[in-house]
């Protein structure tokens, strides 16, 4: 019973890890895709997000588009989050190599998932909603206007019918199995651990 609890509690300590771990893949997306920073989730998020950011700030500017600081707040919070659940189930000290990489892998799955998730929203809202004005709808359409765009000039829309979505979710679906399977499975720790 006493095992089962401390599995139960490791699980939700895992989740709620990979859950903030989403947030900082957020505003790095968020800031990636230049969404409006002024919109009220992108400020909810970057205020959820800041003490972690906020020290690497110091040193690790943004190269263009991309901030390095929250790549660098999440991967160590990843890393340090699967040492200590190994830690604390009694595995030991895993290879630093391995958890890197783990590290990497949890970071990828994090964007992958904000992308694919973030496609589903913007499918439903152009079926129900297509002229909506609501913060999220806009952050959405802003955040995946980047990877859309540039499969829209490869296959622009069939009149009414836009193939586009389905090109990009069959790329996330390649990026997922290939290249995080692959890094998962090079880490040697639980997909769950790394957050599949």
């Amino acid at each position: 019973m006493g095992s089962q609890l401390g599995s139960a509690g490791l699980l939700l300590v895992n989740t709620l890890i990979n859950i903030y771990l989403l947030m900082l893949m957020m505003r790095f997306l968020l800031q990636a895709s230049r969404a409006d920073y002024y919109n009220p989730i992108s400020q909810s998020v970057v205020k959820v997000t800041q003490p972690v950011v906020r020290p690497f700030q110091g040193f690790l500017r943004p190269v263009g588009r991309f901030d390095l600081a929250t790549l660098a707040a999440a991967f160590l919070i990843k890393v340090v989050s699967i040492i200590l659940i190994l830690q604390v189930a009694g595995y030991g000290m895993p290879p630093i190599a391995g958890v890197a990489i783990a590290g990497v892998a949890a970071l990828a799955s994090g964007i992958l998932k904000i992308y694919f998730f973030a496609l589903i929203v913007m499918i439903i809202l152009s079926w129900v909603a297509p002229q909506a004005s609501h913060p999220a709808a806009l952050l959405v359409m802003q955040l995946v206007e980047p990877i859309m765009a540039p499969v829209r000039k490869v296959i622009p829309p069939l009149g009414m019918i836009d193939l586009s979505p389905i090109v990009v979710f069959i790329s996330i679906s390649l990026l997922d199995n290939l290249v995080v399977g692959s890094l998962t499975r090079a880490a040697g720790v639980s997909g769950a651990l790394v957050g599949l």
